[in-house]
């Protein structure tokens, strides 16, 4: 059987009585993470750059975009992605060559489920089946040395769950599935060397992909069946090996995290770590001579300085992909917020003096360390009198080894659209989220004006 037969008899196989309670419950907090991530996000200048692509394209659609207005599906799910993903604040999985956020499919899946007039229920089954794609292909088939960006995964999940919500049938899944992967693949260059805003916004581009395929697919157009394994296909020339998936009923989605602080995900513990040190050991930010990270492999890769220099920052693009800016903002302002993103707060001199002098080190035995289930982080502070601080963590709050609770994921939620809408009405959304199952997808998106 090929992959995309295989990826379809999932696809179809999956309902929502398939799903455990516990798989149920991450889902919807998933949903919740999201949506609160999403409105916090409204209103910065590249989200509002798409939005106005997006109006300028459609006079009216079927489907709403969070914020106000209406749009097709596929451009809908480009504005509304981009909401989840631009602040750097979604989930992620972690696999040991790969972190995606499959996060990125709950727009994707939403605008479907909202289009086709789907149940809470119904979309929670399209959410699983795309949380397990992504985490399957994240983890036998990492294409991040290979120079693709994560997102090329995230087509061909977002194009999974989009077929279950529109209910394609077995042909047209991989029809939907082939269509995405052949002809929407990303270049790593988006997160290597000199970063531009559209880091944030690719994965909203390839969930746009995903869902304009699973359209086309939808209407009758065939797309190449043998994606993975044909001459010259998927496995070729993409992940450059071979591979099998092994598809449960969405139980990857317990191998995501969800982050506490607005940071990219290798930084989370490292963060963490030294807002603890600093706080525990009242550290003035003026007195510290050095700042050494101890990290795993990844982390000194994609944000410490292993695919292009992270010392230079002047836009959030950079910064919230800089750990030498993370740690510095982090122990001078004991927090990691969107306020430390502001342009006015990367470029004084505080950060900008102390950021130098971070140094970031891989160590071979917390890649190790990673690669069984943690997210270790070293974290050494020297003062100028010569007094040293260290603290160690193997993992943060939101790790899957220490989940957040519904309380904790609410009051995210609550901190991130308190500006926005009214305690009405954020008890409104979150009570939604907690009855899913009982309501229809637009009874969601209708509170996200």
């Amino acid at each position: 059987m090929t992959t995309t037969a295989e990826l379809a008899d999932f696809v179809r196989g999956t309902d929502f009585d398939d799903l455990s309670e516990d798989t149920v419950d991450e889902l919807k907090k998933r949903v919740l993470d999201s949506v609160g991530i999403a409105v916090g996000a409204m209103g910065a200048e590249p989200v509002e750059q798409v939005r106005t692509t997006v109006e300028e394209l459609n006079a009216d659609g079927d489907c709403r975009l969070w914020g106000g207005g209406t749009a097709s599906p596929p451009d809908a799910t480009m504005l509304n992605t981009a909401q989840v993903r631009y602040l750097d604040y979604m989930d992620s999985f972690l696999a040991p060559g790969e972190t995606p956020h499959p996060s990125d499919n709950v727009a994707a899946a939403v605008a479907c489920g909202e289009y086709a007039d789907r149940s809470g229920a119904e979309l929670l089954a399209g959410l699983a089946v795309a949380y397990e794609v992504q985490g399957e292909l994240a983890w036998n088939a990492p294409v991040r040395d290979r120079g693709f960006d994560h997102v090329t995964h995230t087509v061909i999940s977002a194009a999974t769950g989009a077929a279950k919500l529109l209910d394609l049938d077995r042909e047209a899944t991989r029809s939907a599935v082939g269509i995405a992967g052949t002809a929407h693949n990303a270049l790593r260059v988006t997160r290597t060397e000199g970063i531009s805003e559209w880091k944030g916004i690719a994965s909203a581009n390839t969930a746009r992909n995903a869902v304009y395929s699973a359209m086309l697919a939808r209407n009758g157009m065939e797309g190449p069946t043998n994606l993975f394994e044909g001459g010259k296909g998927w496995n070729q020339v993409v992940a450059g090996t071979d591979f099998e998936v092994d598809l449960s009923p969405g139980e990857r989605v317990h191998d995501v995290m969800t982050k506490r602080y607005v940071a990219e995900t290798y930084a989370q513990s490292a963060v963490e770590g030294i807002i603890e040190l600093a706080e525990r050991e009242e550290i003035d930010s003026g007195e510290v001579e050095r700042i050494h990270l101890d990290t795993f492999a990844g982390a000194k890769l994609i944000i410490g300085g292993g695919e292009g220099s992270r010392y230079e920052v002047e836009t959030k693009a950079q910064a919230d992909h800089s750990l030498p800016y993370m740690l510095a903002a982090a122990l001078v302002d004991r927090e990691m917020t969107n306020a430390q993103y502001d342009p006015d707060r990367i470029r004084r001199d505080d950060v900008q003096e102390l950021l130098r002098t971070v140094e970031v080190e891989e160590d071979p035995a917390l890649t190790e360390r990673f690669e069984n289930g943690e997210m270790p982080a070293v974290v050494t502070v020297e003062l100028a009198d010569g007094t040293v601080y260290t603290i160690e963590k193997d993992e943060f709050r939101g790790h899957p080894n220490a989940s957040m609770t519904w309380e904790q994921v609410e009051a995210k939620f609550d901190r991130m659209t308190a500006d926005r809408y009214d305690e009405g009405r954020r008890e409104e959304i979150v009570e939604t989220v907690l009855q899913l199952e009982e309501h229809d997808v637009s009874d969601l998106v209708a509170l996200l004006d």
